[in-house]
């Protein structure tokens, strides 16, 4: 059966203080300045991933991340109690036979190619006992996995934001380093005590994983509900040693945290406030990304401000990037969940995936990092749906060395989506920000 293609459009969105133009951002690429590249033009792939084997539910997408040879890496919540929605887990039947086959929890890391097709799969899915403290929670696993990174060793990094550690694994799954301590969470207070990794408002436990403090912490061998990981590959500009560790944590302690290639603290960036380089105060992960740039930045997200706060890696705050202004103010955890760049050098774009408006936005990254009042995207994607290009709870994302992107989807979306990067002139019709006839020579027929 063709697949019929048909443009998504940029919705307009209620929120305070944004400008008529954004509110009518173009989804076709302006034509490239003197010297400038042109605007990326992106197409949905709907027959990526392929379908999964042995009936294989993934629940939700915690993290998306990439390794050396462009092969994609999901980490799932299927696996996790609460983690599938029946029917799935219930029901099932192999459309070959007629015969029932119960659905089940996909494993929880799976890698695909850049074809889609699963070559890999692993993690431990066991859960605490029943009867035990942490009774259901991931056991071996950080608990409320989220978030993944593939250093430049290829091994692969997990978080938590249930949980208080982040782990390192090798390509293939074997546990190498875990920073943090299992089902303990710092206090804020600088480590003298610890608390459960629990939602403090709610009764008896983290129905929900996450968690909140009220406090930045000092704490040299404690996390706090961490969300994101990212390693650098260069020499750390105080030890001179490679493989320095940057956690955004997170839900809990509004900070991100470094620590060498060896799980020894180093130093933190940021802290708790509405201020320049602070992260909001509450629930929900401020910060909730760390994307360390080529230009030696640190950019990590703050949900709850709408902006993407930029420091040195010594700790040196040097800007706030603002995404959707207004978006937060309307309870939809804000507009900044995850950025990532084009894979060019000098990574000329920005790319932000925004949930609380469901759209992928493209920014010129040089532009918001040295511009004095609000830059708006050059153009988006994505709308709110569960039709092939648009999310549901869309939340950390990827790219690849041809510059193609890939979207995880949490609550609700709970999948992953590839979006691939067309060069004009060639057919650039298909959801995403690429309308019929928008590369010349193109008549846009379906």
């Amino acid at each position: 059966m063709k697949h019929r293609s048909f443009v998504l459009a940029v919705p307009a969105i209620a929120a305070v203080g944004i400008a008529c133009a954004l509110l009518n951002t173009q989804s076709v690429a302006a034509p490239p300045k003197p010297g400038k590249q042109a605007n990326p033009v992106f197409k949905v792939d709907p027959y990526w991933p392929k379908p999964l084997p042995d009936n294989w539910v993934t629940g939700e997408v915690g993290g998306t991340c990439i390794d050396s040879n462009d092969h994609v890496f999901i980490v799932t919540r299927g696996f996790q109690t609460g983690g599938l929605a029946s029917p799935e887990g219930v029901g099932g039947a192999d459309p070959k036979t007629g015969q029932f086959a119960k659905s089940k929890a996909s494993p929880p890391v799976i890698e695909f190619d850049q074809e889609g097709n699963v070559v890999n799969s692993w993690g431990n899915p066991a859960l605490v006992p029943a009867g035990q403290p942490n009774a259901g929670q991931n056991a071996v696993l950080p608990n409320g996995i989220h978030g993944c990174f593939v250093d430049y060793e290829d091994n692969v990094w997990i978080g938590g934001n249930g949980d208080g550690v982040v782990q390192k694994y090798s390509h293939s799954g074997t546990l190498l380093l875990q920073i943090g301590t299992k089902f303990t969470c710092d206090d804020g207070l600088g480590g003298a005590t610890s608390i459960p990794c629990v939602n403090p408002g709610s009764a008896g436990g983290a129905e929900n994983g996450f968690g909140n403090v009220m406090r930045t912490g000092l704490s040299h061998t404690l996390l706090d509900l961490p969300a994101d990981i990212a390693v650098d590959p260069n020499p750390d500009p105080v030890t001179g040693q490679r493989g320095s560790v940057y956690i955004a944590d997170g839900y809990g302690n509004h900070r991100v945290v470094v620590f060498d290639r060896n799980g020894t603290w180093l130093r933190q960036l940021g802290s708790i406030g509405s201020g320049p380089g602070q992260f909001t105060a509450g629930d929900g992960g401020h910060p909730h990304c760390v994307v360390l740039g080529r230009d030696g930045f640190v950019y990590a997200c703050d949900r709850g401000q709408d902006r993407i706060n930029v420091f040195t890696k010594t700790g040196s705050f040097v800007k706030a990037i603002p995404i959707i202004p207004g978006t937060a103010a309307l309870g939809t955890a804000g507009s900044a969940w995850d950025i990532d760049f084009s894979p060019d050098a000098i990574q000329t774009f920005a790319y932000v995936s925004d949930g609380g408006n469901e759209v992928m936005w493209i920014f010129n990254h040089a532009d918001v990092l040295n511009g004095s009042q609000y830059v708006p995207p050059l153009s988006g994607f994505g709308r709110p749906g569960h039709m092939a290009g648009e999310f549901t709870f869309l939340h950390m994302m990827a790219i690849d060395s041809s510059g193609n992107l890939y979207a995880g989807e949490t609550v609700g979306g709970r999948r992953i989506q590839k979006f691939t990067k067309v060069s004009c002139p060639g057919n650039s019709q298909g959801h995403g920000n690429a309308q019929d006839g928008g590369c010349p020579g193109h008549s846009g027929d379906h």
